[in-house]
């Protein structure tokens, strides 16, 4: 197996892991506290967040983006070439609706179940902008750091807490936002919905990517460690 297949694998392990986190964790909080919104909120961003952490520090040797719009700004700052981002992209967006599909089937549900879960408006939208530039800039601002090994607990940290300071609860990543569209759950998005949020996002990353090259500079040349490009979440 050559070693962009095997990135590209990682990218569809971590991606379904994540989002059956997701989606798994806002059952589960839905059926052991079905009357307490927040609760659930509080139950399904600790799991995500730690599951995150997780992942990020197992896959890390390979690739643990898990996200387009990390894998774009990565080829953005030349990181890595076309090619690979296509793959990596098509690993991310696969995993995470097998994800999805084995989080419904875990809990007695239909494999797939259009969400019906509708989530639009300005003020979301701006919230899934805001959430993805502040990902883009906590991913990176650590690795140009220097602090590579600590991109997992700085990612699942900040995931964790954007679930509560954004309106959108801070999907901030379109492969998951496709993935939830295919379940009717807690965590799903209405299929109507997620076009607007996968714009807000792309929108986010392109800010996010300008704010990092105004930031960190020297990302944006050749001189970048190359093992940086396979610890991004």
């Amino acid at each position: 197996m050559t070693v962009l297949a095997r990135r590209a694998a990682a990218e569809f392990i971590g991606t379904a892991f994540l989002v059956m986190a997701v989606v798994g964790s806002g059952v589960m909080a839905s059926r052991l506290s079905p009357d307490d919104a927040g609760l659930q909120l509080l139950q399904n961003s600790l799991a995500t967040g730690a599951a995150l952490v997780a992942l990020i520090v197992a896959l890390q040797p390979v690739s643990a983006s898990f996200n387009p719009v990390v894998t774009l700004v990565e080829r953005a700052l030349g990181m890595i070439d076309n090619r690979a981002a296509a793959a990596l992209i098509g690993g991310q967006v696969l995993g995470g609706l097998a994800g999805a599909v084995a989080a419904n089937l875990m809990f007695g549900l239909d494999a797939v179940a259009f969400s019906t879960h509708v989530r639009t408006g300005p003020a979301l939208w701006l919230g899934e902008v805001i959430a993805t530039i502040g990902l883009l800039v906590v991913i990176f601002g650590t690795v140009r750091s220097g602090r590579a090994d600590r991109v997992a607990f700085a990612v699942g940290g900040y995931i964790t807490a954007a679930y509560w300071f954004t309106s959108s609860t801070s999907f901030a990543n379109p492969a998951v936002t496709i993935a939830r569209t295919v379940t009717d759950t807690f965590a799903g998005i209405a299929p109507a919905s997620a076009p607007a949020f996968i714009l807000a996002q792309l929108l986010g990353g392109a800010a996010g990517y300008v704010l990092v090259r105004f930031l960190y500079p020297p990302l944006a040349t050749p001189a970048v460690v190359t093992a940086d490009r396979k610890v991004l979440s």
